[in-house]
């Protein structure tokens, strides 16, 4: 299997290398930095400019037919003071722009330049982290309007990569994964309150998460699951 993992430096991506390290033949590990993950080929990009995917890309399809492409990275808050809004009243066109920029149109771009390059007839999983709070339906605290919007969007078009994708080839599969509540550095701010059973560290997250994406068939494309395989309605 070859491997693709962009926002390979953060603290999920990198576990999701270290684990495809051991189960794949092949691991390129894009993130901003370039950053050097042993046993994997780095690339830098940087995921908010289209231009340097599609330079990624490039470079990728030079060597590689990814099977697998994972898109790890996420944004809910930053020490500039981002922070998930309690109320519309803290909505911001800032805030919008910049957690959209990472969570919906960062992997719709991965997807645009790296869908060419997979096969045409034989598996292929492409995978971008979601998160329950994307869903609509289960949706009963309201706030975090901007992270919640975004993820939201993620779906759509998870399930709209899924129609198109099974037209080129029958055995394409396009999910979003909840990783659930993970000690990085997304979640430290919000951790207050989880319980130790419920806070995964990455490692664990990401073995999860990769042994629900070999079990899944293209019967479950378009949709979104949880690291324990659970589907997550919209």
């Amino acid at each position: 299997m070859n491997s693709v993992v962009f926002g390979a430096s953060g603290g999920i991506g990198r576990a999701v290398v270290e684990h495809l390290l051991t189960r794949a033949s092949t691991v390129i590990a894009v993130s901003r930095s370039g950053a050097d993950i042993p046993g994997a080929t780095s690339l830098a990009a940087d995921f908010t400019d289209e231009t340097e995917i599609a330079a990624a890309a490039a470079k990728i399809g030079e060597t590689t037919t990814p099977d697998l492409v994972i898109v790890a990275s996420g944004l809910l808050s930053g020490p500039d003071g981002l922070e998930p809004e309690k109320s519309y009243r803290h909505q911001s066109m800032d805030a919008f722009q910049r957690v959209f920029a990472i969570n919906t149109f960062a992997p719709a771009l991965v997807a645009k330049h790296m869908f060419p390059l997979m096969p045409r007839k034989e598996r292929a999983v492409f995978a971008a982290l979601s998160a329950r709070v994307g869903s609509i339906s289960d949706n009963r605290m309201g706030g975090w309007h901007a992270y919640r919007a975004s993820k939201a969007a993620l779906n759509m078009l998870i399930r709209n990569f899924a129609i198109e994708q099974a037209r080129r080839n029958p055995n394409f599969i396009v999910v979003g994964l909840h990783p659930g509540t993970v000690d990085t550095g997304l979640s430290k701010p919000f951790q207050s309150g989880v319980p130790d059973t419920q806070l995964f560290t990455p490692s664990h997250s990401a073995g999860q998460m990769l042994d629900v994406l070999e079990s899944l068939t293209p019967d479950h494309s378009g949709q979104v699951f949880d690291y324990a395989g659970e589907p997550i309605a919209p």
